[in-house]
């Protein structure tokens, strides 16, 4: 089932598969800013990634002493999510552990995802409760497509992204099976990151080390923007596919990153991982600006 909320600005829908975002329109004139899930590209539009983001090694891990398998970015974006509250500003999505996560993940948790709309802005509010008798590990990011370039008649390579502070990094390179390696090359240098497809062609770049915390999808031929803010997260990624051609890029920040090509230890000690006490909640925000 899809679910819309529309204020004086914007309107959108969510899909309960997911709990994601599958469309965010302007109001005044219908424009779209968000891809449509064409599987000819990619058969998603903003997913959840969750418990893990990226690749694992050979897809798996260890946890509480057990090896699991998990696909890349996790389960919730393929699980059935269910609309817990809803007013005339915000959604509010579930997901609890169950027989199925259990068998794959060995934690007990409640996963909530909200979107409120604020005049132009679309806030996601994601919190992971910890309902086990025991700490959890988990990793958390987005994954949203945003049609690039957002103009009709215009090309990909008429796009560039704005950060909101001066970048000078390198891009971590990923191996070909997914997993990052040690190796960095120099990609950022300024403010503002030109888009072509060739720079894809190692698929994703991923950051650990930005200033930034809005980067904004801009055209050389007009005027519309839209901004992605997303404070205290210490990962993002930028991808669109390799082969190029695919009307979108996505920028995505994240609590948490693939396996290094060279890890073997319990999820526990896997670089970037968040943990959980007993009865804890981890929160955490960001938000689509429409320019």
């Amino acid at each position: 089932m899809v679910h819309t909320l529309k204020n004086d600005v914007l309107k959108i829908s969510v899909a309960d598969r997911g709990a994601e975002l599958k469309s965010l329109t302007s109001v005044a004139d219908g424009t779209e800013y968000l891809f449509d899930s064409d599987p000819k590209w990619w058969k998603y539009s903003s997913p959840i990634l969750f418990p893990i983001v990226g690749k694992l090694v050979n897809n798996k891990y260890r946890a509480e002493g057990k090896e699991f398998t998990l696909p890349g970015h996790g389960f919730a974006r393929t699980s059935d999510f269910w609309l817990v509250d809803a007013t005339d500003k915000t959604l509010t999505f579930a997901l609890e552990s169950n027989a199925a996560t259990l068998a794959v993940y060995p934690y007990r948790f409640r996963l909530e995802i909200s979107y409120e709309l604020i005049g132009n802005e679309l806030k996601f509010i994601w919190k992971v409760a910890n309902t086990d008798d025991k700490t959890i590990y988990f990793s958390i990011g987005a994954h949203p497509a945003i049609c690039c370039p957002i103009a009709y008649r215009e090309n990909f390579d008429d796009c560039y992204l704005k950060f909101n502070r001066p970048e000078k990094s390198s891009r971590i390179v990923l191996s070909a099976s997914g997993p990052l390696t040690r190796d960095r090359i120099p990609t950022l240098d300024g403010t503002e990151l030109n888009l072509n497809y060739d720079l894809f062609k190692g698929d994703a770049l991923v950051f650990d080390d930005l200033k930034s915390d809005e980067i904004t999808v801009c055209s050389r031929k007009s005027s519309k923007t839209l901004t992605i803010r997303a404070k205290g997260f210490p990962y993002w990624g930028i991808w669109t596919p390799a082969q190029g051609g695919a009307p979108f890029i996505c920028i995505e920040p994240w609590h948490g990153h693939a396996d290094y090509f060279d890890f073997s230890g319990e999820l526990k000690d896997k670089d970037g991982i968040r943990n959980l006490g007993v009865g804890e909640t981890f929160q955490t925000e960001m938000s689509f600006i429409v320019g």
